[in-house]
């Protein structure tokens, strides 16, 4: 009998435990979702933005589609990049996903 009893005096104890444990917990699970995937992906953006605004004229760039090219024009949100030197097409800046080293066209 007595074993039943200390169980209901731990069940009652437990209560006060858990009502701590109820709010801990979801802020631990936003610690950890805002760590691990907010925060980067906020740097990322940062990131890209940083580069798209530093385009220039004369740029090697790789843009979202794979193609790579050569920046020949910037008009606002739009960049005509120069693949070869017949073609010519326009992108949005934002699908530029890197900014190539001086001499990499030539070399590929």
């Amino acid at each position: 009998m007595s074993l039943f009893i200390q169980s209901a005096h731990a069940a009652e104890t437990a209560t006060g435990a858990s009502l701590f444990g109820q709010i801990l917990l979801p802020v631990a699970f936003f610690a950890i979702f805002y760590f691990l995937v907010i925060r980067p992906q906020s740097k990322r953006t940062k990131e890209h933005r940083a580069m798209v605004d530093a385009l220039t004229v004369g740029n090697e760039v790789i843009f979202a589609g794979g193609l790579m090219g050569r920046i020949k024009d910037l008009e606002g949100d739009y960049a005509t990049i120069s693949l070869n030197n017949n073609t010519d097409i326009k992108v949005q800046r934002a699908s530029v996903i890197s900014v190539l080293p001086a001499g990499t066209i030539e070399s590929v």
